[in-house]
């Protein structure tokens, strides 16, 4: 990735004077189609522009690659841009999702880690595509129509192809059925221990929050592991989601203030490929302050 490090130095300087309560409301979660969004990075900053909101966090699974559209989109509409990703992680065979806000995308780890779990999803994606279409009209050229070129190839995008196919009729009825892990169809892919995954975000100056954990059975919130991940590191715990239900927001509520956890909130946006509404939930500007001036990673992008 190209970029100028005295500019973001500077960037860097600046951000910690910024009043983000004036900047108006801040999302920091939503994918783009790098990931498993289906808008391209610079319309994601695009449609937070229209929904009113001061500042963004791209966040795609796994991969940076839409930062640099995403910063354009940035300084053309002037909204905050708050360069992250959500890295895939499990606990046994449970996913943990893993946010890292301000890393530097450079550092050797992170740039090991996320080719691994590039290559690794895109062989279990055609794995998954082979044993679907033995039953299916399903084709890897069908899933690779519904992904932009170097995007993290996942489940997602096999779910958009069995929609434009008439297979199933949306994304959900795809997980609820083919591409259920009791499906059939299903394959593990590699993810690291949410332990790791925010060491790597640590290691390259960034700050790291858990992700939806009330989401998927909730295994952090089942296993209790909430206090282990925070003695490796972990910064922050998205509470204001809407797949964390109104009983687990207070347990998080509650476990956040004990352990000393910054709290955000967000939407979690996905263009089309889920009703999430950009803006449905938001984090205090205090709280992005302080993920700032803990950052030592990368810069915000602000507005002119």
């Amino acid at each position: 990735m190209e970029h100028d490090q005295a500019h973001d130095d500077r960037a860097g300087r600046a951000a910690h004077g910024v009043d983000w309560a004036s900047l108006g409301p801040i999302d920091l979660h939503a994918h783009s189609r790098e990931s498993d969004g289906t808008d391209a990075p610079g319309d994601v900053v695009r449609a937070a522009a229209a929904a009113g909101l001061g500042a963004i966090a791209l966040t795609d699974h796994d991969t940076v690659s839409g930062w640099v559209e995403a910063t354009e989109a940035a300084h053309e509409t002037g909204v905050a841009l708050i360069p992250g990703v959500e890295f895939s992680s499990q606990i046994g065979s449970a996913s943990v999702h893993v946010l890292g806000y301000l890393l530097d995308p450079e550092a050797d780890a992170f740039i090991g880690e996320r080719e691994r779990i590039r290559v690794e999803r895109i062989e279990r994606a055609e794995r998954m595509v082979h044993a679907i279409g033995r039953d299916y009209p399903l084709t890897w050229r069908h899933v690779e129509e519904h992904s932009a070129p170097g995007a993290t190839i996942g489940r997602p995008h096999i779910a958009d192809a069995l929609v434009t196919l008439g297979i199933v009729a949306d994304r959900s009825a795809a997980f609820e059925g083919i591409l259920h892990w009791q499906g059939g169809y299903y394959h593990p892919h590699h993810a690291p221990e949410p332990e790791a995954a925010i060491g790597i975000i640590k290691d390259a100056g960034g700050v790291s929050v858990l992700a939806h954990p009330a989401a998927r059975g909730a295994p952090v919130m089942r296993m209790g592991v909430l206090g282990d991940l925070v003695g490796a590191g972990l910064d922050g715990v998205e509470v204001w989601h809407r797949d964390n239900d109104e009983a687990s927001r207070r347990r998080l509520l509650r476990d956040a203030e004990l352990m000393g956890l910054l709290v955000t909130g967000s939407s979690d946006y996905h263009g089309r490929g889920k009703p999430n509404v950009l803006g449905e939930h938001t984090t205090e500007p205090a709280v992005l302050a302080e993920i700032v001036r803990r950052a030592t990673g990368w810069a915000p992008v602000l507005p002119a």
